[in-house]
């Protein structure tokens, strides 16, 4: 584990003024596969086509050296250029804080078209790349200099979580942040604020339950907006805020604009969240919230009127894989326009006396689209409500 302090010491990363990124971010969810091409091919685009350079920053592995060989490898499969820069904590006869101030191996990231965050811990990432009162060493600022000047700055998994400027480091269980909640410095600390300071990013999350998570670091830090990206899925987003999903399945967007929790309840509840779900090939604005629908989805918006459904939905493990998105996908094309989901503490969480229950309700600004070619759904503005729940007896017990 690293020292929370050291972590914390990133907190005042530069936000000098500067003039906005011209170029784009490709961020994945987790455990990309090095056989999708939609991933990889556009990442070559975005960084300038066939023999771009672009630099593999594997400081969040375990294995940083092999890491990046990997990575580097793949990337030369679908045409690009790549490098590996050798920073990172875990290097092997390494000074990291040295090599993170190489001019050398700055401007060998300056002149590439992208740069690409590894998976990993993602507290080693900004470790490695910001100085101890918070400013951004040489290598970091060659980064923001490529994607300030049009490039493309990518990452998965750990190199998802540094581009809003809060991310999850030493977190719980999905349950224990809803049940204990979170606190700077431990579950929270600073990332790299690539996406900008009005969008929260995690990442695996419907393979791992982790919208609930979302909430209540949103709900601290004040966004509004969260964007939870699937396992060996992409969102790319531009400098007009413009969303496109890319890779195997999709993105939950959670809207907190209108949203309220009952100050008088000491266990975390909130009423009137919006929950979406982008499926691959949607795209969405996030200023103007306008939703446009991929080419198989465009004639496909469905009836409210005439549903396919009329039964209820309910699960008992909304955090399990994909519960979330299997019960809104029944819940848009229903009779029925509420379904109930439970979240129950399991061995270890914090609060083995505290559940949660989440009830999604479709409503008159509740809109899906149907897949024309599979059984693929996109949903948009469902309400979300959650409530504490007291257990009396745990299962386990």
């Amino acid at each position: 584990m690293l020292c929370v302090s050291l972590v914390a010491l990133a907190m005042q990363v530069s936000t000098a003024a500067e003039s906005a990124p011209k170029g784009h971010l490709l961020i994945a969810g987790g455990a990309v596969r090095a056989d999708n091409g939609e991933v990889w091919t556009r990442l070559v685009e975005l960084a300038g086509g066939k023999g771009a350079r672009i630099a593999v920053m594997p400081s969040a592995a375990g294995n940083p050296l092999r890491s990046g060989t990997n990575l580097v490898a793949t990337l030369n499969k679908y045409g690009a250029s790549a490098f590996a820069v050798p920073v990172g904590v875990r290097f092997k006869d390494r000074d990291y804080q040295r090599d993170a101030e190489d001019e050398t191996l700055a401007s060998q990231i300056r002149s590439a078209g992208g740069v690409y965050f590894a998976g990993g811990d993602q507290g080693l990432i900004t470790k490695a790349l910001v100085r101890a009162d918070g400013t951004r060493t040489a290598v970091l600022q060659a980064i923001w200099d490529v994607y300030q000047k049009g490039g493309v700055v990518a990452g998965s998994s750990a190199g998802a979580a540094i581009m809003s400027s809060t991310m999850y480091y030493e977190a719980k269980t999905v349950l224990g942040t809803l049940s204990v909640g979170v606190n700077d410095g431990l579950e929270l600390a600073p990332g790299l604020g690539f996406v900008g300071k009005d969008l929260f990013v995690d990442q695996h999350l419907l393979a791992r339950g982790r919208f609930a998570r979302m909430l209540p670091a949103m709900l601290k830090k004040g966004y509004k907006q969260g964007l939870g990206i699937d396992e060996n899925t992409a969102v790319i987003i531009d400098g007009q805020r413009n969303v496109e999903v890319i890779g195997y399945q999709g993105a939950l967007l959670l809207d907190l604009e209108k949203a309220q929790t009952n100050g008088t309840e000491k266990a975390f509840n909130l009423t009137n969240a919006r929950i979406s779900y982008l499926d691959r090939g949607d795209r969405y604005n996030l200023e103007s919230r306008q939703y446009t629908p991929s080419s198989d989805k465009k004639d496909g918006k469905l009836d409210p009127a005439s549903p396919y459904l009329d039964e209820q939905v309910y699960s008992a493990d909304i955090l399990g894989h994909n519960t979330v998105l299997v019960m809104m996908e029944k819940l848009i094309n229903n009779s029925r326009s509420e379904a109930i989901g439970i979240a129950a503490p399991a061995p270890g969480d914090p609060r083995p006396d505290l559940g949660f229950e989440f009830k999604l309700t479709r409503d008159a600004s509740s809109v899906g689209y149907e897949s024309a070619t599979s059984d693929a759904y996109t949903i948009l503005n469902l309400r979300m409500d959650v409530r504490p729940l007291k257990i009396t007896q745990s299962w386990y017990q």
